[in-house]
């Protein structure tokens, strides 16, 4: 019998609860061989190393022998997917960026779009970002029961990063539909559509930046190609689509997950409304205990290497599993328990670690105080509006994310 049959499959249950078997593999270890669920695009039914535990996780996000290059990985689902209809989710028409891409490219991608996310430009960005988190909070009920993450959590990081890519206002409303289909989860087809849908608007509004260039971080880019020809045109492509995707998704569920936990914490939620200095703590401590990416990218190993006594074979693909790091109990303490007091010294790793640590993570860590600032400020009295146990998880092997989070307001 094939080995890898009998492989513990990464399904529904485990989404909706993942901590349990992380807890029970990483009492056997940290390299697990497990395997991708059938409906998962592109990697569905795959065999792959997942490693679980903080210095484990840690420890491989910066290890160079496991490669994000597009070609590689590419190169080796053609392999184990030979159906290319089903691999149609790893198209390079969007994945042409630095995520999926090594040192030296990763390396010239990277330092073109780090000037906008200094600590620097995204404080300068603090009062638009307080402006658009004042109107959504202005435009919510005073006192009724909203899907919070449709209301708030969705609409804010969506209109942030339009601002940063220079989107106009009146066309943001598109970037809302398209990015719901995407995040959504329940229609692949949906989804494909509406990647192509974003893809031809990004090709359209490029060519609108180069014949009028505006303040934005999409007309420096469609520079370093036209002018210092750093990127190629699937290069600035792909960067502009990362950005759209990885602007909205971490703030959209950390935004979501720390909310929920705060709803189930009430003393903690008190702690905060009170205190307002324990906001940035708070932020990292909600990043850690429901991390936004429960795993990091794919990514597979260049060369053999061994994780805590097991051989991972060149050629594999391997897993990280940041929502176990984050909860390890050798790294923290009483790590399922929300602290808003916690020391934030710990090292999370919701934005990772190594060359391919979250280059948004500045502006994710503004929105988010920004945003729970305006929620405490607005809606002391908030509770949830629906049992924990009756929310649903997103189907997606990387992504941590509920559907809706229910919620009753109560505006003083």
């Amino acid at each position: 019998m094939d080995q890898d049959s009998t492989l513990l499959e990464l399904d529904d249950a485990f989404v909706q609860d993942p901590y349990s078997v992380y807890a029970k593999l990483s009492a056997e270890g940290s390299a697990h061989r497990v395997r991708m669920p059938p409906g998962v695009p592109t990697v569905g039914g795959l065999p792959v190393w997942l490693i679980t535990g903080y210095a484990a996780v840690r420890s491989a996000l910066a290890d160079p022998r496991l490669s994000t290059d597009l070609t590689r990985m590419d190169r080796l689902f053609a392999q184990n997917v030979p159906d290319s209809n089903r691999r149609a989710g790893f198209s390079t028409a969007i994945a042409s960026h630095m995520l999926n891409a090594d040192p030296p490219d990763h390396t010239r991608m990277r330092k073109l779009v780090s000037k906008a996310f200094t600590s620097r430009a995204v404080e300068a960005l603090r009062p638009a970002i307080e402006r658009i988190t004042g109107g959504l909070i202005d435009a919510l009920p005073d006192d009724d029961t909203v899907d919070l993450l449709d209301t708030f959590a969705f609409p804010l990081p969506i209109r942030v990063i339009c601002l940063l890519l220079g989107v106009p206002v009146e066309e943001q409303e598109n970037f809302k539909s398209w990015s719901g289909e995407l995040v959504s989860g329940d229609s692949p087809e949906a989804a494909a559509a509406a990647t192509t849908e974003v893809v031809a608007y990004l090709r359209e509004l490029i060519e609108r930046k180069r014949r009028v260039p505006t303040d934005d971080i999409l007309s420096a880019l469609v520079s370093a190609h036209d002018v210092d020809h750093r990127l190629t045109e699937l290069e600035l492509v792909s960067t502009a689509y990362l950005l759209f995707i990885a602007g909205f998704e971490t703030t959209l569920n950390a935004l979501g997950n720390g909310t929920l936990h705060l709803m189930r914490n009430p003393d903690q939620w008190e702690a905060l409304r009170e205190d307002r200095s324990l906001l940035p703590g708070a932020v990292e401590e909600f990043l850690r205990l429901e991390s936004p990416l429960k795993h990091a990218s794919f990514r597979c190993a260049t060369e053999s290497l061994t994780v805590d006594g097991v051989e991972i074979r060149a050629g594999d693909f391997v897993l990280l599993a940041i929502a176990s790091a984050n909860r390890d109990p050798r790294r923290f303490d009483d790590p399922h328990a929300l602290d808003v007091r916690r020391p934030t010294d710990g090292g999370q790793l919701a934005f990772g670690h190594g060359i391919h640590h979250c280059l948004g993570a500045p502006l994710a860590r503004v929105e988010l105080r920004v945003a729970f600032d305006a929620l405490l400020d607005a809606f002391p009295g908030m509770t949830l509006a629906a049992r924990p146990e009756e929310l649903r998880w997103r189907n997606s092997t990387i992504i941590r994310g509920l559907h809706a989070l229910p919620v009753r307001l109560n505006r003083r």
